[in-house]
């Protein structure tokens, strides 16, 4: 390529001026370098790269800190171990999560500089569990995205609510509902809506 770049430079002069040969210089210096930035990128590009979480279910004690992503998939064991600590705690089934969801909360935690474990309130709900929690409440949705593992009821210890809500904002994806006097914020990859406070 650098080859035909300067054997066309020169074919279009039969005597080439100074600033010509300056100028083709330069390109030719140009192309020389483009490789080598071209490889840096790639190199940055291929670095092994990781996604992990943090999760302290706050019913069952449970506990987990996996990656659930790294060079470029969804890691089937960190994803299990995720479900199972995500599961309905009242029925004790398990639902595989959204993944989306995972990638949000992964962005969240970025956002707020941070790998702190988050708690759960709810996460998994079995479609039994959220009809007897709906009619317990006007609060709770028919058809809650917490029954499709779409949704999760978090706080994050040390920082203050208001803040974990205005980090989820700014990201503009999703549900964001926030309830002061429940001490939660609830996400989920629906359309993205907020409401609340």
């Amino acid at each position: 390529m650098i080859r035909k770049f300067l054997d066309q430079a020169y074919l279009s002069e039969t005597e080439p001026s100074r600033r010509h040969f300056l100028k083709t210089g330069l390109s030719t210096c140009t192309l020389l370098a483009l490789p080598m930035a071209a490889t840096s990128v790639h190199a940055a590009i291929k670095k092994p790269l990781e996604k992990k979480l943090s999760f302290l279910n706050l019913h069952t004690g449970e506990r987990t800190r996996t990656t659930f992503w790294a060079n470029g998939r969804y890691i089937p064991e960190g994803m299990r171990a995720i479900n199972q600590v995500l599961r309905d705690h009242r029925t004790g089934d398990r639902y595989k999560i959204d993944p989306t969801l995972f990638d949000f909360l992964h962005l969240l935690q970025h956002k707020l500089r941070t790998n702190q474990e988050f708690h759960v309130i709810s996460a998994y709900r079995s479609p039994a569990t959220n009809a007897r929690l709906a009619a317990q409440s006007g609060g709770v949705a028919k058809n809650s995205l917490h029954t499709h593992g779409k949704a999760i009821d978090i706080r994050l210890p040390g920082r203050k609510l208001s803040d974990l809500r205005s980090a989820a904002l700014s990201l503009q994806i999703g549900g964001v509902g926030y309830y002061p006097s429940s001490n939660f914020v609830h996400l989920d990859t629906g359309n993205y809506r907020f409401w609340g406070g």
